[in-house]
């Protein structure tokens, strides 16, 4: 799939599903149907117009892209939205970006898109206009829920990582490079990997759980991974919230590569055990119940 800058894009007919598809859920998919092109906006509107409502995102940009590429779209065009381009009017959007930059022959929203100048334009907007056919998809439900990105956002923040896949349409994904902790995992034979979780994106609750893990780069098999996120109450640690994940059966040096964990179960919360021969035991439980996972999951989580 082509990456674009807005300022870099050939003019040239297309059709573009427009939003910003944070998690590119099973709703986003049926707007993205039919298209060619997806026009997102890089970083989150919020993020200029009201930072103090900016939600922690489902997927980093290179997630995105992954997600978007594996469901066919051709090209993601990339708006750099600043305070100038909040200020942009409805009418100014679609002349200068859908019509006179990307040449838009269809477009296709979400029923809840706004955009322009206080979210002033909506899809009737975007219905008015003759130049381009317009699609609006009306909010997509499953089982009586409705599927959107911050109700995926709390499944997520509270360890609910099997429900959120049922919207999601895959396994959640934190990706990120290998950092060096505390090296106390070798000690007690359970080398992990350890990932630090990165600004503005969400990251599932404390808690163990069961995982397919992929090196950047690999065409091997996902590897199983029992995945402890949290603070580590067995042992007085300075480092804070830490995803560590033990490869099973998979040894080598990994840091300073990127990982890619795909959340298939939550195991178990975190806890404190009477001592370490016990948290020992446990670990090999949390072990043995990720094989199960992973051999009874139907998710086929490689690329």
């Amino acid at each position: 799939m082509k990456i674009t800058e807005l300022q870099n894009a050939t003019r040239r007919p297309r059709k573009i599903a427009v939003g910003e598809f944070d998690g590119v859920h099973l709703g986003h998919r049926e707007v993205i149907k039919g298209c060619d092109t997806v026009l997102t906006f890089e970083p989150h509107p919020l993020t200029v117009t009201r930072p103090e409502a900016a939600p922690l995102l489902l997927t980093s940009l290179q997630v995105k892209a992954d997600l978007l590429s594996e469901i066919g779209v051709a090209e993601l065009v990339l708006i750099p939205f600043d305070d100038s381009f909040a200020h942009q009017t409805p009418s100014e959007f679609i002349d200068h970006v859908l019509l006179g930059a990307l040449e838009a022959t269809d477009l296709c929203v979400g029923d809840d898109f706004r955009f322009g100048y206080q979210a002033s334009g909506n899809a009737a907007t975007l219905q008015a206009r003759s130049e381009f056919s317009t699609r609006v998809v009306p909010l997509v439900e499953i089982e009586n829920e409705i599927v959107s990105s911050t109700h995926i956002r709390a499944l997520v923040a509270a360890g609910e990582v099997s429900h959120a896949e049922r919207f999601l349409g895959y396994p959640f994904r934190l990706s990120g490079p290998v950092v060096h902790g505390e090296k106390r995992g070798r000690t007690l034979g359970f080398p992990t990997a350890n990932l630090t979780p990165a600004d503005g994106l969400i990251c599932p609750g404390s808690g163990v759980y069961a995982c397919l893990a992929r090196l950047a780069g690999s065409d091997g098999p996902p590897i199983p991974a029992a995945v402890s996120i949290g603070v580590r109450p067995q042992f007085d640690s300075a480092l804070g919230v830490i995803v560590e994940a033990f490869l099973i059966d998979w040894s080598g040096d990994i840091y300073g590569h990127d990982l890619e964990l795909h959340f298939l179960a939550r195991l178990r919360g975190e806890r404190r055990f009477p001592g370490v021969e016990d948290l020992l035991d446990q670990m090999r439980r949390d072990v043995e119940d990720t094989r199960a996972v992973v051999a009874s999951s139907d998710t086929v989580s490689g690329r």
